[in-house]
């Protein structure tokens, strides 16, 4: 049973933005088309570096489910996690519509989920979730003690600096109309420099990092070693 404490690490403001929108997550035209067009990147990252065919897997702030369900149907056995109430019901819905294998959802904290099953997960990802709430180093401790020894762990999130918030939120928020108005908060950003010390302090080794750009005329979205704005990083649990 849960208690109140598991859900301290918590902007119940970034939860109610994101539950308002949890009928859209779906609709690729949406709010959330940025994420399903990243999302065949991510994936195929991720899958480059930890092959999920039969693999155990967690995906922390799963929200809608738009990448847990991508690693079900590359052949993981995934878990998606959230503490958004309404988009875990979309992704359960989605998940029976689509009648996607091998998939469950829970709505549960991740820290209260890795004192319930420690090392019991190959791949963990937390993607896009770090910038969202108030101790970001305590979900990385939670993600570190979830995974496997020899398992990675997957982040992505926004790097803080000028160029990231003229692109990721003057360029993204009010200029492009990619994003609702609101979505991010620059003080939230993370630099990479910070997230590898926090990596560093619950144990996982930084092995891959790679930036992901995006051009505004052909809408197409790439990855590249440019880290300055979004940025995805690949660590692992040492044996």
């Amino acid at each position: 049973m849960q208690t109140s404490a598991t859900h301290t690490n918590v902007d119940q403001a970034e939860l109610a933005k994101f539950s308002d929108l949890a009928h859209r997550w779906w609709d690729p035209e949406s709010e959330f088309r940025p994420l399903h067009q990243i999302n065949p990147l991510r994936l195929e990252w991720i899958n480059s570096i930890a092959p999920l065919q039969g693999k155990k897997v967690l995906d922390v702030g799963c929200g809608g489910g738009i990448l847990t369900d991508a690693m079900a149907r590359s052949g993981a056995q995934a878990l998606g996690i959230d503490l958004a109430t309404k988009s875990l019901k979309v992704a359960q819905l989605h998940a029976l519509e689509a009648q996607t294998p091998n998939v469950q959802y829970r709505e549960v904290a991740v820290e209260a989920l890795a004192a319930e099953q420690p090392a019991s997960f190959d791949v963990v990802t937390c993607m896009e979730m770090l910038e969202h709430v108030p101790d970001p180093s305590s979900i990385v401790r939670a993600c570190a003690r979830l995974v496997k020894p020899g398992g990675y762990v997957f982040f992505s999130t926004l790097n803080r600096n000028a160029k990231s918030f003229l692109f990721a939120i003057v360029g993204a928020e009010y200029v492009l109309n990619m994003l609702p108005r609101g979505t991010h908060e620059y003080a939230k950003f993370i630099r990479p420099s910070e997230l590898a010390r926090d990596c560093r302090e619950a144990g996982l080794e930084w092995q891959h990092t790679r930036g992901m750009e995006y051009n505004p005329l052909t809408r197409r979205y790439w990855l590249s070693a440019d880290t300055s704005v979004n940025y995805l990083v690949a660590t692992q649990r040492p044996l």
